[in-house]
C-alpha cells in the first residue's frame, strides 16, 4: 500500500455534507436570490417543482421515435456480461464488484488469477447488494472494500443511500461472507477509515458538532480502538474550520509499516505528517502543493510549483524521487525521475516490486517507461506498449511481483486488457467487444488557436472523407478543471446513440485540464478562469473555419466543473451553438461555496464573499449572468436530488431563471444517484437517452 495524499485526494473529494441553511450575516447574495427556495433539497415544494418539470421533460423526449430502442440499447451496453471485469489483488485473490442485468446494484466477489484469465471465470461472491438491499429495505449503493492486511479475512465495507457520497461503514467478515455483528460500525457521513490491525482503526468522520470543516469534510482524526465506543476514540489531529479535511492513514507496505496524518487546506495544497510509534507528528517537509507519496523506502514527489532545493531547481511538473527516512533527517538529495517539456506532462506512476513506472502524456497521447530501481535510474520504454491510444499500466501486486495490467484503448477500439510481466510481451487476456459500427469511422487530432495565442489540442471522431460542408451535426465535450485531463477512451454509448447516427464527436483539452501538466491547470485560475471558455469557444471557431460544423448543427456537454463550462458557454457565447446539455452543473458561484461541498473549492475558483474576487467571479456565473434580453441555445439540464457534491439548488436555479424569463430549457432531476446521475445501469442508461436524444433532436433536424 502506497500512501499518497493528493491521489485519495482527487477520489474523495468535491463531496459535501447535507444542505444546511446559511447562517445570518452568510447568505451569500441569497437576499436579492427569489429562487433560493429550491436549495431545499428534499423539500416538498422543491420536489414538487422538480416533479413537474421532469414531467415537461418526459413528455418531449420518451417521445421520441428513438428514444425507447436507444435505452434499450444502452442498457444492453451497461448491463452487458461481455464487459471487462477490472480487478484489484489482494493476497491470492482478485476482487472486482459487479452489475448487470440479474444484479442491477451488483455484486462484490472474487476469483484466483488462474481463473480470472480464463474467458469465462468462476467468482465467489461476497456480497449481494440487491439482496441486502431487499432484507434491510435500504437502497444501497457501493462504495467499496478496504481489506485488512495480512489475511484479508475483514473488510471495512463502504455503502451510500441512494449513490450519495455520505457513507456507512460497517465490518464485513470475507470467510463467513456477512458483517460482523457487534464489529467496528460508522454511521452515514462523510470521512473515511484505514486499518491499522485487526483492533484499531483510524477514523475521520462527524464527531458531532464542530468536527466537520466549513467544506463538510472531517476536521479531526481518531484512533478507535474494537471493543470502545466511538466517543471514546484517541485524537490523532485536529484541524481547522477553514481546512478541507484532515485524515490519518494506515501504509501496511511489510517491513515498511507507516501511520501518516495529512491536512488539507484547498485542493492541491496539503501538508502531510508522518506518526512515529510514539504518536509524535513529523512534517514531509516539501511544498503543500506537491503531492507527497512514500512508498518503501522511498519518497516521491510530483511538482506543481517549480522547487529549489539543496542546490537545485526542480520545475513544476517534476517526478522527484529520494530516501523516505534520510529525506526525514534532513537530506534532500532528490533526483528528477521525468521533467516535462513544452509537449509533454506526467499523466501518472507506480511502482512495482523491481520497478518504477511512468505514465507520460506526449501531446494528449501516451508513452509508457520503465526504471528497474538497481541505483542507475535509467528510463526504457515499457516492452509492449502501443504506439497510440490511451495506455494505463497497473502493478498486480507492487510489493511482491514485477506483474502489470495494461489496457489500450482509444474513441474506436473496445479496450483491451494485457496482463504480463515488465520486460516480455504482454498477452491480451479480455477485450471489450465492439458495441457499435466504427467501420468508416476515423480519430483526428487538431488544434485550435485561443485568444490569446495558446494552441488548444481537441480529438475528433467523424466519417472518414466527412464532407466538409459545414452541415455535420457535432457534439464538442469539455472539462477544463481540477487538472483533470481528458484522454481517448471507448466510449460505447456515445458510439451508439451520436456516431452510429452520424454526427460527429469532438473532445476539447482545455485549460484548466491536466493534458499538458500543472501549468495547463494554473493557466486557467480563478480571475484567468475565462480562458478555458475561451479555449472552448477558439475549438468551436475552428471546427466552423474547417467547415465541420455551423453554430446551427454544434451541440455542447458537460457535467460537474464541465456543468460550469457550459453554463459559461450558454451566457458568454450564446451565438457558438444551437443546444447544450448542462449536466451535475454548478451555476451560481455567487453562493457556490455556502452550497454542499463549495468550499472546498475556492483554490479553483476563488472565495465570492471577499469583494476583489467575486469582481472576477461574477464575470464566469452563470446563475447571475443570464438575461431576461438574451437569445440562448436550448439547454437541457441534469442534476439528483441525491447529489452531495454539487448541490442541486444550481441547475434547478438556473433553469428557474431562464424558464422565467421565456427561453428555451428543459430540466430532469433523478430522485437517486448521487454526483454520478444514477444509482444503477437502468438509471444510467435513462440519464444517457435523455441528452442524446435531446441532442439529436435539436442538431439533425431542420436548421
Amino acid at each position: 500500500m502506497n500512501i499518497n495524499v493528493g491521489l485519495w485526494l482527487v477520489g474523495v473529494l468535491m463531496a459535501g455534507a447535507i444542505f444546511v441553511p446559511i447562517a445570518s450575516g452568510q447568505d451569500g447574495g441569497a437576499q436579492d436570490d427569489p429562487w433560493q427556495w429550491l436549495e431545499d433539497v428534499t423539500g416538498d415544494k422543491s420536489l414538487d417543482w422538480v416533479r413537474a418539470r421532469n414531467k415537461v421533460s418526459q413528455g418531449a423526449l420518451e417521445s421520441d421515435p428513438g428514444f425507447a430502442k436507444l435505452k434499450t440499447d444502452l442498457l444492453a451496453i451497461l448491463d452487458s456480461d461481455a464487459r471487462i471485469p477490472m480487478v484489484s489483488k489482494h493476497g491470492d485473490y482478485l476482487y472486482n464488484f459487479w452489475r448487470d442485468k440479474k444484479n442491477p446494484r451488483g455484486l462484490w466477489r472474487r476469483t484466483t488469477m488462474e481463473e480470472y484469465v480464463k474467458t469465462e471465470p468462476k467468482w465467489e461472491v461476497l456480497l449481494d447488494l440487491d439482496a441486502l438491499g431487499k432484507a434491510e429495505n435500504e437502497n444501497w449503493v457501493w462504495g467499496g472494500g478496504q481489506l485488512l492486511r495480512p489475511d484479508y479475512k475483514r473488510a471495512m465495507v463502504s455503502l451510500s443511500r441512494g449513490g450519495a457520497d455520505a457513507k456507512v461503514y460497517r465490518e464485513f467478515d470475507v470467510e463467513k461472507k456477512e458483517f460482523v455483528e457487534g464489529g467496528f460500525f460508522l454511521p452515514e457521513a462523510k470521512g473515511s477509515v484505514s486499518w491499522i490491525n485487526g483492533d484499531q482503526l483510524f477514523v475521520q468522520t462527524d464527531f458531532g458538532p464542530g468536527s466537520m470543516t466549513d467544506s463538510g469534510y472531517p476536521r479531526v482524526a481518531k484512533l478507535w480502538k474494537r471493543g470502545t465506543p466511538l466517543t471514546a476514540a484517541e485524537t490523532v489531529y485536529e484541524g481547522q474550520a477553514a481546512d478541507m479535511m484532515v485524515g490519518a492513514q494506515h501504509d501496511d507496505t511489510p517491513g515498511f509499516e507507516r501511520d501518516f496524518v495529512f491536512r488539507n487546506l484547498a485542493f492541491y495544497n496539503d501538508e502531510l505528517f508522518y506518526r512515529t510509534p510514539a504518536g509524535e507528528l513529523v512534517k514531509i517537509d516539501a511544498q503543500n502543493s506537491a503531492e507527497k507519496n512514500a512508498v518503501r523506502e522511498y519518497i516521491v514527489l510530483q511538482l506543481r510549483k517549480e522547487w529549489e532545493v539543496d542546490g537545485q531547481t526542480f520545475p513544476a511538473g517534476s517526478l522527484l524521487v529520494g530516501k523516505f527516512d534520510e529525506f526525514l533527517k534532513g537530506d534532500r538529495k532528490l533526483r528528477a525521475i521525468f521533467t516535462p517539456s513544452e509537449n509533454t506532462a506526467l499523466s501518472g506512476y507506480g511502482f512495482t516490486k523491481d520497478y518504477l513506472y511512468l505514465n507520460v502524456l506526449e501531446d494528449v497521447k501516451n508513452r509508457i517507461y520503465v526504471i528497474k530501481l538497481d541505483g542507475n535510474w535509467k528510463r526504457e520504454p515499457l516492452v509492449g506498449a502501443p504506439e497510440f491510444g490511451t495506455v494505463n499500466i497497473m502493478a498486480v501486486d507492487p510489493d511482491e511481483s514485477n506483474e502489470i495490467f495494461l489496457t489500450t484503448t482509444d474513441y474506436l477500439t473496445p479496450t483491451t486488457l494485457s496482463y504480463g510481466v515488465i520486460g516480455e510481451q504482454p498477452k491480451p487476456i479480455k477485450s471489450l467487444p465492439a458495441f457499435f459500427d466504427a467501420s468508416g469511422l476515423e480519430i483526428s487530432q487538431h488544434f485550435a488557436t485561443s485568444k490569446d495565442g495558446t494552441k488548444v489540442p481537441y480529438f475528433m471522431v467523424a466519417r472518414k472523407g466527412l464532407e466538409l460542408n459545414g452541415d455535420n451535426p457535432t457534439l464538442l465535450y469539455g472539462y477544463g478543471g481540477f487538472e483533470i485531463s481528458l484522454q481517448p477512451s471507448y466510449n460505447a454509448g456515445a458510439g451508439r446513440a451520436w456516431l452510429s447516427e452520424g454526427g460527429v464527436y469532438v473532445v476539447a483539452n482545455i485549460r484548466g485540464g491536466g493534458e499538458y501538466g500543472p501549468r495547463w491547470h494554473q493557466a486557467a485560475l480563478k480571475e484567468n478562469r475565462l480562458r478555458c471558455y475561451e479555449d472552448f469557444a477558439a475549438v468551436a471557431e475552428d471546427l466552423f473555419a474547417r467547415k465541420v460544423t455551423s453554430r446551427t448543427r454544434l451541440g455542447i456537454q458537460g457535467g460537474s466543473n464541465g456543468g460550469l463550462l457550459v453554463g459559461n458557454m450558454v451566457t458568454l457565447y450564446p451565438d457558438l451553438m444551437k443546444a447544450a446539455v448542462c449536466q451535475v452543473p454548478l451555476l451560481d458561484m455567487r453562493r457556490y461555496n455556502k452550497l454542499l461541498a463549495g468550499a472546498s473549492w475556492m483554490a479553483e475558483y476563488g472565495n465570492p464573499d471577499l469583494p476583489s474576487e467575486w469582481e472576477f467571479i461574477q464575470r464566469f456565473s452563470p446563475y447571475q449572468n443570464v438575461k431576461a434580453d438574451g437569445k440562448y441555445p436550448f439547454v437541457l439540464f441534469t442534476t439528483s436530488t441525491r447529489d452531495d457534491r454539487v448541490h442541486p439548488g444550481h441547475a434547478r436555479k438556473m433553469m428557474a431563471r431562464m424558464e422565467e424569463y421565456g427561453h428555451n430549457v428543459l430540466y430532469y432531476e433523478n430522485i437517486e444517484g448521487g454526483h454520478g446521475g444514477a444509482a444503477n445501469n437502468e438509471q444510467a442508461a435513462y440519464m444517457q437517452s435523455l441528452a442524446y436524444t435531446f441532442l439529436k433532436q435539436q442538431l439533425f433536424g431542420k436548421k
